[in-house]
């Protein structure tokens, strides 16, 4: 448990009382460009993989053993590159805000270069046409967001933990903006 000694509490607000407009302003701005640089590498990313969601973190145990609950995984999504069946891809259902990672099980080509495929979760018991939108069979590339090609182990619970615990990201959203906006180097 974490203690606030209000003595600190009272020094930072002191510093922020001694802070002159321009440095406050100063402050802001950097802040600003922070936020804005963050925002410019993750545009960058989507133009470089070609996904819409260069990152994504696996939430559930549903790939295991092959992906856990909280790790990182980098996608891409280039046009040309054909599916097969075994690769693990990203993919938004219809009605459903959460992208899904799971391992193409099927194609389906057609004549006229179509192609549809079923997934399934590894470690699920069976395929994933009840995760898809009602009626919907198959998935197409349009659902796809992009394709598992690299993953960083557990990284995610971060993200997993501020979701579920919202109290904390605020805190820690707050915290690092008061740190921003009050620290002078």
């Amino acid at each position: 448990m974490v203690i606030l000694n209000p003595f600190k509490m009272d020094s930072l607000f002191d510093d922020l009382k001694r802070m002159n407009k321009r440095q406050f302003l100063y402050q802001v701005l950097s802040f600003g460009m922070i936020v804005s640089s963050a925002l410019m590498i993750w545009k960058g990313l989507m133009v470089v993989t070609g996904s819409e969601s260069p990152i994504v973190v696996v939430l559930s145990g549903s790939m295991e053993p092959a992906f856990h609950r909280g790790d990182l995984l980098f996608l891409t999504n280039f046009e040309q590159d054909p599916i097969r069946v075994g690769e693990i891809v990203v993919f938004k259902v219809e009605g459903r805000d959460i992208p899904i990672v799971h391992r193409v099980l099927k194609l389906h080509e057609r004549d006229n270069g179509t192609v549809k495929f079923l997934t399934k979760g590894d470690n699920n018991s069976v395929d994933d046409r009840g995760l898809y939108a009602p009626g919907q069979l198959w998935l197409t590339k349009k659902d796809i967001v992009g394709r598992a090609r690299g993953l960083l182990p557990y990284v995610g619970m971060v993200t997993i933990y501020m979701n579920e615990y919202p109290k904390v990201k605020y805190m820690l959203l707050a915290g690092l903006a008061g740190y921003v906006l009050i620290h002078r180097e």
